[in-house]
């Protein structure tokens, strides 16, 4: 807990920095099975963060409007501006990842018929990496992490949310249902995170049983990634003698 507290901390001397500085914009990318510690790894870990320097979006199933763009459109709406932490709370590996286990899902993004081929994944994979390399060569940090809890550890969670009423409303059916296809997502996502992992966008592969770890893991790598910028403050906009005489004025108020 020391050791997040401190990361914490110091990921609020980092943020500030990065938003006078204005040149290097951070964004964050976090994909799970359910109930692996999201939020919870998000919230604790930008604990510290000001408010105004960091924006957070869930991507659920799209709307008819994000259907009918590509499916890069909605998240590249959200994009960081330069100086800010951006945070996808999943993302648009949905696409590799949901739709691949769910191929009917592909009938209702109305895509031409002679698109939807069995290279669909590959072509989608290849588009992201393209979209990421680019991204990076404008000045931004990306890092993506698959928080990556055990078939046992979140039929616990999922017990333990029926188990207290006030986490019923975090259970949903549908989640059940999800575990049935548990082998088929652990190949979406091998097969995703091979095709997409790069130095200028890694993927962290975190266990996500013990949540302390979780945090802690995503806290440390966070803060090393961006101590990496080689951060500065920006140099002051008035001469030292014009600084001086500043304060030569407020004295005498």
């Amino acid at each position: 807990r020391n050791a997040l507290a401190k990361d914490v901390e110091r990921l609020d001397e980092l943020q500030e920095m990065l938003y006078a500085q204005d040149q290097w914009g951070v964004l964050l990318i976090f994909q799970a099975m359910d109930a692996a510690g999201k939020d919870g790894a998000i919230e604790h870990v930008m604990s510290g963060v000001n408010p105004q320097g960091c924006q957070v979006f869930s991507f659920k199933a799209p709307s008819a409007e994000e259907l009918d763009h590509d499916f890069l459109w909605r998240t590249s709406k959200c994009l960081p501006e330069r100086g800010r932490i951006g945070i996808f709370n999943r993302s648009y590996y949905e696409e590799t990842l949901v739709v691949r286990v769910h191929p009917p899902i592909l009938a209702g993004q109305h895509l031409p018929q002679e698109l939807v081929t069995k290279s669909i994944w590959e072509e989608r994979l290849e588009d992201i990496a393209a979209f990421e390399r680019y991204f990076a060569r404008q000045g931004y940090l990306i890092l993506k992490y698959f928080l990556h809890v055990s078939k046992e550890e979140q039929k616990a969670r999922f017990l333990s949310r029926l188990d207290e009423p006030e986490k019923n409303w975090k259970f949903a059916l549908g989640d059940v249902r999800e575990r049935e296809h548990w082998d088929e997502y652990q190949q979406a996502y091998e097969a995703t995170i091979r095709a997409t992992a790069a130095p200028h966008a890694p993927w962290f592969v975190v266990p996500a049983d013990h949540k302390w770890f979780t945090r802690l893991v995503v806290s440390q790598t966070l803060v090393a990634a961006i101590e990496g910028l080689d951060l500065a403050w920006p140099k002051p906009a008035l001469a030292p003698a014009d600084l001086a005489a500043a304060r030569k004025a407020l004295a005498k108020d």
